[in-house]
Order: C-alpha cells, then sequence, then structure tokens
C-alpha cells in the first residue's frame, strides 16, 4: 500500500502515512509481525539470531498496534512502567504533553491475550522525528518488555526518524551485540548514604576544593540570607533570575519557549497533586532581593534539583551555597540520593558520580 493513499478510516494518525515514516495507517488496528514486519525490518544478523534460537513461535503470535490515544497511553504506561524513579511516573511526563501537545506514538507488541512490550514515544512535528514520550529531557529511559527478547524487536520496528536518549545503561550485553547503541551525556548522582550533613560531603574532597565550597557559603551567611521552603509563586521569579544570567553570559535559554514554562508550572501542578512524586521549591533572599530559587522533585527516596535560577552577578557564589543547601535539605528529608540530571555543564562531572548513558538513533526510511 502507498504510504501517500489517503486513508477513510478514521481516527487516523495524521503523521503515520507521510513518506519515510511508519507502516501501520490506522490507529487501535493491529498486525501480524510475521512474516512481512519480520523480513522487512530485521537484518540479516538479527534474523539469524532469532532463529538459532528458536523463536518462530513467538515472531508468530506477535501483533503490532500502535495508539495515540492519550487515557490508553496512561493505562499502557502503567501496565509497563517499573515506577521506580521520576521518569517512570506518569505525571511528570504528561506534564511535558500538557507544555507541547506534541501527538503521542505508542507502539505495542501483544498476543491474542497478552500485552508483552511498549515503546512510548510521541511525534514533534517541528522536528519531524520521533523521540520518547515527554521529550528528550526524560532520563532513564527503559524498554519497557516482558522479555528483553523483544528490545531489538521494538527498535526494528519503531517508527523514523528516530532518536532515543539518556536510555539507562542496563541493557543487557548481548542485545547490544544486535542493535547499535551509542554513548549518551553521563546523569550525575550523589549518593547520600552514610553522610550526615553538606561537611560529610565536602570531607570527601582535598583541601583547595573544600576551601572553594566553604568560602562561597561563608560569604552568603555573612549578608544574612532566609531561606524560604516551598513559596512556590517564587516559579516566576526562578524564569526571571535564569533568564538574566543567561543573557549576561550572552546565551539563550530555553525559558524563552512559552511551552517549556507551561511545562514547568504543570509539574508543579501535577507534583502537588500526584502520589508517585512530590515538588519542593527553595527560595533564598538576601536583605529585599531574591538571590536564588531551586525547583526540585522528590521520588522514592531521590532528590531531584531539576530547575534553578541565581543572582549571580549580585551574590557571588551564591551557586556553591545553594549545593550545599541543597545536599542538607535532601539529608534531612531522608533522601538515599540526588539525581543531578544529564550533562555536566562543566562542574558535575567534579563533584558527583557520573552515570553512563545510551542513545539509539535511526534516519528515515528510504521507501
Amino acid at each position: 500500500m502507498s504510504p501517500n493513499k489517503q486513508f477513510s478510516a478514521k481516527p487516523r494518525v495524521q503523521n503515520l502515512v507521510k513518506p519515510g515514516s511508519f507502516f501501520i495507517p490506522f490507529e487501535s488496528q493491529s498486525v501480524l509481525f510475521y512474516p512481512d514486519l519480520y523480513h522487512k525490518f530485521l537484518n540479516k544478523e538479527q534474523r539469524v539470531y532469532y532463529q538459532a534460537k528458536d523463536h518462530n513461535l513467538l515472531l508468530k503470535n506477535l501483533q503490532v498496534l500502535v495508539t495515540t490515544d492519550l487515557e490508553e497511553c496512561r493505562r499502557l504506561w502503567q501496565e509497563f512502567s517499573p515506577q521506580q524513579g521520576l521518569f517512570d511516573t506518569w505525571e511528570f511526563r504528561l506534564a511535558f504533553y500538557q507544555g507541547y501537545h506534541h501527538q503521542p506514538y505508542f507502539l505495542v507488541f501483544k498476543t491474542a491475550t497478552e500485552n508483552l512490550a511498549l515503546l512510548p514515544l510521541w511525534y514533534e512535528a517541528d522536528k519531524q522525528k520521533y523521540f520518547w514520550f515527554g521529550s528528550w529531557w526524560q532520563e532513564e529511559n527503559k524498554f519497557f518488555v516482558k522479555d528483553d527478547l523483544l528490545i531489538p524487536l521494538l527498535l526494528a520496528v519503531c517508527p523514523r526518524p528516530v532518536l532515543l536518549n539518556a536510555i539507562s545503561d542496563d541493557v543487557p550485553a548481548w542485545v547490544r551485540r544486535v542493535i547499535k547503541f551509542t554513548a549518551d551525556d553521563p546523569k550525575y548522582i550523589l549518593d547520600l548514604v552514610g553522610l550526615t550533613d553538606a561537611d560529610d560531603f565536602l570531607a570527601t574532597f582535598n583541601k583547595k576544593r573544600r576551601y572553594n565550597f566553604r568560602r562561597d557559603r561563608r560569604i552568603i551567611i555573612s549578608q544574612r540570607p532566609q531561606v524560604i521552603f516551598d513559596r512556590l509563586t517564587d516559579f516566576k521569579q526562578l524564569i526571571s533570575l535564569s533568564k538574566a544570567r543567561f543573557q549576561q553570559k550572552g546565551e539563550e535559554t530555553d525559558w524563552e519557549d512559552p511551552r517549556r514554562v507551561k511545562t514547568f508550572a504543570a509539574v508543579i501542578r501535577l507534583g502537588r497533586q500526584a502520589q508517585g512524586f512530590d515538588i519542593r521549591m527553595i527560595t533564598v533572599k538576601i536583605g529585599a532581593k531574591v538571590a536564588a530559587v531551586d525547583l526540585i522533585a522528590l521520588c522514592h527516596g531521590c532528590y531531584y534539583p531539576m530547575k534553578c535560577g541565581y543572582n549571580v552577578k549580585e551574590f557571588p557564589g551564591i551557586g556553591n551555597y545553594m549545593n550545599l543547601l541543597e545536599i542538607n535539605d535532601a539529608i534531612s528529608l531522608g533522601a538515599k540520593k540526588m539525581d543531578f540530571l544529564e550533562i555536566g555543564y562543566g562542574w558535575k562531572d567534579r563533584w558527583f558520580t557520573a552515570v553512563p548513558l545510551l542513545k539509539f538513533a535511526r534516519r528515515r526510511y528510504h521507501l
């Protein structure tokens, strides 16, 4: 069937019939994986692997389905997600959908009786590319499969062009031999187990590094800062401070996009409503001025500093002061670790433990 043919069935997944996109024209209409998709999308090495392991029965019973209905996507997510961290929660991903409204594209492997695998994506029309549902901002993304045998099959038939970033590094070794992954930017973790306060953290560094942190902390403390917790109306102040800081450096900020503002407003709202994660905000005032605002997520014993805005020009050292303040706050809340997220920005690698991540990318099909 020509990918340009106009289909009369509704509802229709609009972007799926564009040249170079994908093979399933109708939402919620499953197709058999074998033999057509098996021969079309698996390369010779992959076919040899599955034949040698005698997985013909699995392949012949496998059905492939795509859904874009948000409620059905939520149900599938809740069925498959391990709910181990912030990025596993539906509400956090939903906040990005409410900000950007990109079209969901949930690819499902199933049999007649059971769902076996889920690849939760969305399609960004402005980039003409598929990403994880919730955008590239999501981290430690996992393959939702009931058997690792399905991972190469999901990636073989997933729509293109696609970029799956920040994949958890626990992908089985045999899958890496069959599917080509590349290294992504690492994320950075601080293990809090055994620490009683931020000074215990500082004690792990040499004298010069300890001195720099403590110097900056003394400078800020000498100005008698007022620390305010959970004044969520300071979100606008966070954005203002962040924009000003980036302008001083001659750089652009993602806050210029109103969709990003709407997204994190939804993160705050849903975090306060959801059971999966909670939201915390720390504001520091010095005199009449706001010197810093941090936005943090809390989930399953992990403390996630997500967004910040600092008045570094008027209050030098505020960044290091806030890092130490956050460490003390996380310990006081009983957190077991802090997740400082992906990309080192030239400083995280000096203070925290790097955790490797993977990515998978495919270009458009040649139809």
